[in-house]
């Protein structure tokens, strides 16, 4: 599996602090099997679209990104996300809300969206490496099944 890491941070694409968060991010997609390129930083807003879209272009079978998806008025990941996901799953975005909800009760607060564009399953986490270890810890047993589904596979028995 192909995958793809953006980061959405305006601070962190300016460089006025490291992206730990997407850097993270890739190093869990390498251990739950992917090639992985990225982490790409870019600014919150438009530049997530543009990034997105750029990574169905170049045939990626996942795209996961990190942050903007709070409720600060800079936070616009999943409004970018929905211009390009053809479908929503929202069982992803749902499970990795509750993942660690009872040590973080503001995890109810991302508004972190999964879905697929083309044949790209994409997924909203979180900007803090809490996060995405909790996130990633939802995605990575389902991933391979959801991307082989996404290519049209069948259900194994």
């Amino acid at each position: 599996m192909r995958a793809l890491v953006i980061t959405a941070s305006n601070r962190a694409s300016a460089g006025i602090y490291e992206d730990k968060s997407g850097k993270l991010l890739a190093e869990l997609l390498t251990e739950a099997g992917c090639d992985v390129d990225g982490p790409r930083v870019v600014p919150d807003g438009e530049p997530v679209e543009q990034a997105l879209r750029a990574g169905v272009a170049e045939g990626y079978d996942v795209i996961v990104t990190t942050g903007g998806t709070g409720l600060t008025p800079a936070d616009l990941t999943p409004e970018m996300t929905r211009r390009v996901i053809d479908r929503e799953i929202p069982g992803i975005a749902e499970a990795i809300r509750q993942a660690n909800r009872d040590e973080v009760p503001t995890s109810i607060l991302s508004r972190g969206l999964a879905g697929q564009a083309g044949g790209t399953l994409i997924v909203n986490l979180p900007g803090s490496s809490g996060g995405v270890r909790d996130g990633m810890a939802v995605l990575s047993p389902v991933l391979g099944h959801a991307v082989d589904q996404i290519r049209g596979g069948d259900h194994r028995r």
